[in-house]
């Protein structure tokens, strides 16, 4: 019997990757994003090419009672998540004072509350079993703080301090979650965030596929590991922040942000 991924963000970037990448495993997919022609797009495309089936299912996971929903609309088709992938998530560009406060609240409801309550509801559905695994999709950014995007540093940050803890509560129930963390990626991250400059400081510096993003997730997914961080400088940097002095790490950070 096939296993079934539910992928949150699916429908372009790091989401459609991760269902090409499950899908050619041979894994069934429930795909979850706003829209409904690009999932179904995507749906004919993995139903064509590999075989398993897809199902789809449109919903705004910055509204809460959509994620509630999500879950619902899967228990009552009688079919078993055995990996839940939250990768649905957005950034913004700007002072805090400057944006308004939906644009803000939106963010947290889905890189933090709709990631969380999916996890709970999952959760409690795996415990009788004793399996099943998580993704939670945080970034380099949850290492320091981030002026001109605060709520989204802090967001990643949550994410991944989250994933850890709760890794270690599920480690008896033979449930496993794992945080990744990659750094900037050739997505359209950078245009939905609003960015001055979406290139930025990054133009000169070699960044990575999505494929090899969601290659690196998928399989410290699959071995279990807590919490990883993708490329070799990222690793680098992520643990050089921990020696510098909180106040230079902002200065710093806001300068590399507002490039």
């Amino acid at each position: 019997m096939n296993h079934t991924a539910l992928i949150t963000g699916a429908s372009r970037g790091l989401g459609a990757e991760f269902a090409r990448l499950f899908a050619s495993k041979g894994t069934n997919l429930i795909l979850v994003a706003r829209s409904e022609k690009e999932l179904n797009d995507l749906k004919d495309e993995l139903e064509n090419t590999f075989n398993i089936s897809v199902r789809t299912i449109t919903k705004d996971l910055t509204k809460p009672e959509n994620v509630r929903a999500v879950h619902d609309e899967i228990k009552n088709t009688g079919i078993e998540v055995d990996y839940l992938v939250n990768n649905a998530g957005f950034g913004d560009f700007g002072y805090f004072a400057d944006t308004e406060w939906v644009r803000h609240r939106q963010m947290i409801d889905l890189n933090i509350s709709a990631l969380s309550n999916l996890c709970h509801l999952f959760v409690q559905d795996w415990i009788p079993r004793k399996s099943g695994k998580i993704l939670n999709i945080a970034s380099t950014a949850a290492f320091q703080p981030g002026p001109g995007m605060s709520v989204y540093f802090a967001s990643k940050a949550y994410v991944a301090s989250f994933s850890q803890a709760i890794a270690y509560e599920f480690q008896k129930y033979g449930i496993t979650v794992t945080a990744l963390c990659p750094g900037p990626v050739r997505t359209n991250f950078g245009k939905a965030a609003r960015m001055q400059h979406p290139n930025g400081f990054l133009k000169d510096m070699k960044t990575p596929l999505p494929g090899e993003v969601v290659a690196f997730g998928y399989r410290a997914m699959m071995k279990g590991k807590t919490l990883v961080i993708q490329g070799g400088l990222n690793k680098f940097v992520a643990n050089l922040v921990r020696f510098i002095p909180r106040k230079w790490l902002i200065t710093l950070s806001a300068k590399v942000i507002s490039w």
